[in-house]
């Protein structure tokens, strides 16, 4: 089995492409080992020393180091657990579907027009370049021109996150939904 990797924009971050679906149409972002308990696969990569956080994305997982880690160091063994993991056929999560952990906040009916917009453009637009980066952005909710969006995976903390989420997201929002007044980040 042939894994590729790529960098991302978040320099802590890797991309690995197995070249297969990983979860298809959904995400699942792991934070924590703890968080990472009903995946054999995740559970597998926080074993090993230095890794900080686990995203599943439709056909890529990508893995974020902690600073006292080299990827020269971890990303032989990520790879290894990777091919370990898919060559075995193991389940990706037990027990389900894997969540992100935050529900959507309730949308107030005279707003569920304007929520329907900011979603078809967050799923046409924003997400499938966020995905190219290795990473997903999760709607959570919206409130008197507020968007409410968390970010995953490679963008989980990475440095330009912030600034894509304000000048581009934001903007474009902005330009397609006037009643869009701003977009904050929400971490869980």
């Amino acid at each position: 089995m042939y894994i590729e990797t790529e960098g991302t924009p978040n320099p802590a971050t890797l991309k690995f492409l197995p070249g297969s679906v990983v979860m298809g149409a959904a995400t699942a972002d792991f934070a924590s080992r703890a968080s990472a308990a009903r995946s054999p696969l995740a559970s597998a990569i926080f074993d090993l020393p230095g890794v900080a956080r686990v995203f599943f994305g439709s056909d890529f997982v990508t893995v974020t180091k902690t600073d006292e880690t080299s990827w020269a160091a971890l990303k032989p063994q990520v790879l290894g657990a990777l091919v370990e993991h898919f060559v075995a056929g193991r389940p990706l999560v037990e027990g389900g579907d894997a969540d992100s952990g935050a529900e959507e906040e309730e949308v107030a009916p005279e707003d569920e027009e304007i929520v329907a917009q900011i979603k078809d453009l967050l799923d046409t637009r924003v997400r499938p370049a966020v995905a190219g980066d290795g990473g997903d952005i999760v709607f959570r909710g919206y409130r008197e021109g507020v968007v409410r969006l968390h970010m995953q995976g490679a963008c989980s903390g990475c440095p330009s996150s912030r600034a894509t989420l304000k000048h581009g997201i934001e903007n474009m929002l902005r330009h397609y939904v006037p009643e869009v007044v701003a977009v904050e980040q929400v971490d869980l």
